[in-house]
Parts: C-alpha cells; sequence; structure tokens
C-alpha cells in the first residue's frame, strides 16, 4: 500500500511540510510530529461534509505553501524548528464506523510508538476514539489525559441505533479505560444537550466540565489554568481534542451542528497557544470542520491556525526546555522577551 495523500482530492502537505508515508516508518522515524487526516464523517447526526475537513485545514492559507511559518506570537517558526511531515490520509470506508475507527487507530497507533505527537486532520468527531485510544495503547490506558474543547459534550450512550457516533466518542473512551473520566476536561460547552440522565453519567465519572457560563463568569484563564492542573496530575500527557464548533457561528460557520454562543476565534487560539506551551502534548486532533457549510474559507482558516498555533506552542516549549528560558507573552512585540528561568533555593 502507498501514500493516498487527500483522499478527496490532490495530494499536498500541511502548508507544505514534506511528505511521508504510514507504510514506510523509516519516512517518519525522526519526525517531532506527524500530520494525517482522517477524513470520515459517516457519524454525523446532522449536516454531512466534514470528511472534506482534512484538505480544507491542509491548504486553507494565504501564503506560499513552502514550510515555514515564522510565529509572532512565539519568536518560532515550528514548521522549521520542529522536524513535521504530513503522512496524507488514513483510508477510511463510507458507512463503515467500526472498521475506520480501526484504521484510524492503527495509524495513530504507529504515529505514538515513532515517538512523535500524532496531529489528526477530521473528520467528525467520532475518530477522538480512535484518536485518543491509539496514543493510549503506546503511552498506557489512564495515563493520558484530555482536554477537551467542543460545544457538545459527546458523552451520549445509544444515539440514533449505534454506539457509535460523534456525540458518543468521550463516553466510549472512558468506558474503554483508555482516559480516566477524573482526567477528562471539557471547555466551552453549552446549548441544549445532553438530557439530564446523561449528565448524571457524566458526574459520576468526575469529569470536569466548564460550559459557557462558567466561562463568561470565571474568565476563560482561570478555567484554563485549573483545567491544567487537573490534566497533569497522574498522568504522563495530555491530549487535546478541538471541536471547531467550540467557536460562535459568527467565527466558525463551517461545520456540521453549530451552536450559539460560543469562544471566539481569538479565544480560542489564545487558550490553545497556552495549554500547548504549558503541559506535554502527547497527540491532537482538530474536528467538524465542514467547507460546504463555510463561508469565505473563515472556518477552515481558524482550524490551521488552530493547528499552527499549537505546533509554534509546542516549539516555543522544547526551546526554553533546552536554553532554560521562559517566554512572556505580556511583553511588548518588540521587545526580548525571553528570560532566564529563575533558580530556585
Amino acid at each position: 500500500m502507498t501514500r493516498i495523500g487527500n483522499l478527496f482530492g490532490p495530494d499536498f502537505t500541511f502548508l507544505g511540510v514534506d511528505q511521508a508515508d504510514l507504510e514506510d516508518p523509516a519516512s517518519y522515524a525522526d519526525a517531532d510530529v506527524v500530520v494525517v487526516g482522517a477524513p470520515f464523517d459517516g457519524g454525523t447526526s446532522h449536516r454531512p461534509g466534514a470528511r472534506f475537513g482534512p484538505q480544507a485545514i491542509r491548504g486553507t492559507d494565504y501564503l506560499p505553501h513552502d514550510g515555514s511559518r515564522p510565529s509572532l506570537a512565539l519568536r518560532t517558526d515550528a514548521l522549521q524548528d520542529l522536524r513535521i511531515v504530513d503522512v496524507g490520509d488514513v483510508e477510511v470506508y463510507a458507512g463503515e464506523i467500526e472498521r475506520s475507527l480501526g484504521q484510524i487507530r492503527e495509524a495513530v497507533r504507529a504515529i505514538a510508538s515513532s515517538g512523535a505527537i500524532a496531529v489528526v486532520l477530521g473528520g467528525d468527531h467520532s475518530i477522538t476514539y480512535a484518536d485518543a485510544s491509539g496514543v493510549a495503547d503506546v503511552l498506557g490506558h489512564g495515563r493520558v489525559s484530555l482536554v477537551h474543547f467542543d460545544a457538545h459534550a459527546d458523552t451520549g450512550d445509544v444515539e440514533f441505533g449505534s454506539l457509535w457516533g460523534h456525540g458518543q466518542p468521550m463516553r466510549r473512551l472512558i468506558e474503554s479505560g483508555a482516559v480516566r473520566g477524573d482526567r477528562f476536561l471539557q471547555l466551552g460547552l453549552r446549548g441544549y444537550w445532553p438530557e439530564p440522565p446523561t449528565l448524571d453519567w457524566m458526574a459520576g465519572q468526575s469529569m470536569r466540565s466548564y460550559e459557557m457560563s462558567e466561562i463568561g463568569h470565571r474568565g476563560l484563564a482561570a478555567c484554563l489554568t485549573e483545567a491544567g492542573s487537573i490534566a497533569v496530575d497522574q498522568c504522563d500527557g495530555v491530549f487535546l481534542s478541538v471541536d471547531i464548533d467550540v467557536c460562535d457561528p459568527g467565527h466558525a460557520p463551517g461545520t456540521g451542528t453549530p451552536e450559539p454562543g460560543g469562544l471566539t476565534a481569538r479565544e480560542l487560539l489564545d487558550a490553545v497557544r497556552r495549554l500547548c506551551l504549558d503541559l506535554p502534548i502527547v497527540g491532537i486532533d482538530v474536528v467538524e470542520v465542514a467547507p460546504a457549510y463555510d463561508h469565505a474559507d473563515i472556518t477552515a482558516a481558524l482550524a490551521n491556525r488552530v493547528v499552527l498555533e499549537a505546533l509554534s506552542a509546542i516549539a516555543r516549549r522544547r526551546r526554553d526546555a533546552a536554553e532554560g528560558t521562559h517566554w512572556d507573552p505580556s511583553i511588548p512585540l518588540l521587545a526580548d522577551r525571553v528570560a532566564p528561568i529563575p533558580e530556585r533555593d
């Protein structure tokens, strides 16, 4: 089997990074990050189309696709400072959700086994069961926490007669033991689902969900601080899952189940940057981008920048660790933002 590339379009990589092939482990053996597409939307409950998300996320940008993006906010060029490759899309099968999730899980497991961070471009949110499970298969079940940005809890049990779908992956992850319920942090929930019995199940798993009402009252920064401290307690790494519908539809209309009243684009980018600076990220997925419902590519552009912001912050975190420095985002743009980490007595 050879590299598929984009399953539903021409073969190009995320912003021009080097190609690799999942079937050839040597091609990504030295990679820090491996980008992989999971173009599956057979788990959707409303508007389909997220199967075209990976292609849109890879390519929606106004600069040359030359494998370089220097970050103003972080003074890193993630695509240059990290060894990032793109293995193209996983082969998935329309109408065969369990088979497709198995393929995605196997792909993520192979990437995690190489020591790289898998960045999975979805696809609907059903793929997170496979993504997080693939990482946990390598690092240990119960050893990976999950930080989940979403309008919806995705903790349903049987929906539309099925155990599998984009409204159920978080329940399946916890039931399987891959991720602990008390190390499962959700941010941005709002709207009119799930029903009380599902909320009771979530409480019984000791899940921590920061609804938009709480974020509005306490502030996003305070919620991120608390979530981050829980995520690293008794866990070796953090999986970050971003459903683009965590943002208000005014900022991300191109998605299957839009819910008014969410984060702004700036808030999401700031939050992703902070988490990837502060936490040991071991896997990422960005899901539910459905280009058919987008306007002027603003949802795809935001998703592209979510990935790039995460990678830039990971590069900054690694540089600071290597050089014994600390990046201070509060210092003005043209000043020296890097200070030595003070020695402890």
